[in-house]
């Protein structure tokens, strides 16, 4: 077998650890160890099936951080959403792949991606042809060498937007995360990926019922950052939404499209519109309309959405 069949392992074992839902958080890479230590112990402990981080140019680095929130639970799955290519070479990047998924009796999930243009040129690199930067950083992870315990092999999947970057997921990934999507995007990413690969889109949610102070709050609090970044606009143009969509922090359709908000019921309305697509597990993210890291809305929603 060689190291790149190694990197492509069972999607279904895959999405059998990561459960139907699980969390995703970009609001954990400032928070402190001791805030994400307890904030993963109690994910873990509400039934969630993992817990997905981002990497921030200002933020903690994702091995690190990975390991930090990995030692702090015993079943949960760990999974980067994602690490940035750009930041640490490939051999670099497999080894710490490899260091954690064997140490942690594979719960850590890889996820890998090209980022964005902002986050990869304020480190001093320069951000250009992303699909073809990931086919070659898959090369050199392939061909790293690697002489420490390496069992099991670390799985990873790819941030995947576009159809073609979906298709190399699917060709060389156990499957796509995709970020900042609809259900829609969710139908047409698991018609590019075939009825095989893994399919873990994010959604973000949020608990309130009142539409007025909920859009303002998506807006406020989400969709600004998103909205400044091609590649997420590109994306959104391909499902339909036009310049009028992206003004004024999101039109309310946008809103609507990108953040399910409203009661209980309503989110996991949301979260059963992705697995009817194809989804294979769905990592929900609060919208956090102000301090601490949502975790009352996660425990709220936790009963409904983690049920067997």
């Amino acid at each position: 077998m060689t190291q790149q069949d190694t990197a492509v392992q069972d999607p279904r074992a895959i999405a059998a650890r990561l459960g139907r839902v699980g969390v995703w958080h970009g609001g954990l890479g400032r928070a402190s160890a001791a805030a994400g230590r307890e904030f993963a112990a109690e994910i873990e402990r509400l039934g969630y099936g993992a817990l997905w981080f981002g990497e921030a140019q200002a933020t903690k680095e994702a091995f690190s951080h990975a390991g930090l929130l990995l030692a702090a639970t015993e079943r949960l799955t760990v999974a980067t959403g994602i690490a940035n290519i750009w930041v640490r070479d490939a051999t670099a990047m497999n080894a710490g792949a490899h260091t954690l998924a064997e140490a942690y009796d594979g719960r850590f999930l890889l996820g890998l991606g090209a980022s964005h243009a902002p986050q990869v040129e304020g480190r001093g690199h320069t951000y250009a042809k992303p699909l073809a930067a990931m086919r070659a950083y898959l090369d050199a992870m392939d061909a790293a060498p690697y002489d420490a315990p390496a069992s099991p092999p670390p799985a990873r999947v790819l941030a995947a937007l576009g159809p073609r970057m979906l298709e190399l997921a699917a060709e060389r990934a156990a499957g796509a995360h995709p970020y900042f999507v609809t259900p829609e995007h969710t139908a047409r990413a698991r018609t590019a990926l075939g009825e095989g690969p893994l399919l873990a889109p994010e959604q973000a949610v949020l608990l309130e019922t009142d539409p007025v102070t909920a859009r303002a709050q998506v807006r406020a609090h989400h969709l600004g950052f998103y909205l400044a970044l091609p590649n997420y606009v590109n994306s959104l143009r391909r499902l339909g939404f036009e310049d009028a969509d992206f003004q004024d922090g999101g039109s309310d359709r946008l809103v609507d499209a990108i953040v399910a908000w409203g009661d209980v019921d309503a989110i996991r309305a949301r979260i059963r519109e992705h697995h009817d697509a194809g989804a294979d597990h769905v990592a929900i993210q609060p919208v956090v309309p102000g301090p601490g890291l949502g975790l009352d809305q996660l425990r709220e929603l936790a009963p409904a959405l983690t049920a067997h």
